[in-house]
């Protein structure tokens, strides 16, 4: 099975969460960019609130394709032990990639927002969403930074990843919901027809467009 895009994964991973449908404690956060497009359909379906949360990979120097951890925002950082250890990775590398992730994630933070706060999420249930799971790293980070804030719940929904993370988070997080956990898994990227890589402007684009949907 493939997704035709984003927007067709946020649709069928709607169709998983219906139970959340119409309740005013609940707020759809989405992992930009990839995430937004998918978080967008299932905001649209359950009448919930949208926005963003911001988590940028760190990657390892000369392989930045292979993520040693993540930042999120409150500064929260999760490093992936096992790749830290593995190449030992010193204190300072780690600081240092931190450094420049954090210049990004703070860009990010104006540009989608336009200074306006994130949203208040004590009590609430939080539906953390991205375009598919791979290593976990950016989605641990995240659910690290959001107990900070206090919510009454985590889901973590997506449309795609592999059993053994789909389980992992199911313990990590309050609920976890992945529509496919296909074996083997590859990549996201590998269950999309379209996987074309989601731009500030799309990401901007769907924010407004959600808080002017009379059904958010």
């Amino acid at each position: 099975m493939l997704y035709r895009n984003r927007h067709d994964a946020g649709q069928q991973l709607a169709a998983r969460l219906g139970h959340y449908a119409g309740r005013d404690d609940v707020v759809v956060l989405a992992l930009p960019r990839g995430g937004v497009p998918v978080a967008y359909e299932v905001a649209l379906a359950l009448g919930s609130p949208l926005d963003v949360f911001l988590v940028r990979k760190l990657g390892v120097p000369g392989h930045e394709e292979l993520a040693m951890g993540a930042i999120a925002s409150g500064g929260v950082i999760v490093l992936n032990e096992d790749v830290v250890d593995s190449l030992d990775i010193s204190p300072e590398v780690i600081d240092r990639v931190a450094a420049l992730e954090r210049r990004e994630l703070e860009r990010r933070e104006r540009e989608y927002r336009d200074d306006h706060p994130p949203p208040d999420v004590r009590g609430r249930t939080v539906i953390l969403i991205d375009d598919g799971l791979a290593t976990g790293s950016t989605m641990r980070a995240a659910i690290a930074a959001l107990r900070r804030a206090g919510p009454g719940r985590i889901v973590v929904a997506v449309p795609v990843g592999p059993p053994d993370a789909c389980a992992e988070f199911g313990n990590e997080a309050d609920e976890a919901v992945c529509v496919l956990e296909p074996e083997p898994f590859y990549a996201v990227g590998a269950w999309y027809d379209d996987f074309t890589q989601t731009t500030d402007d799309e990401v901007r684009d769907l924010l407004a467009a959600a808080t002017r949907s009379p059904a958010v």
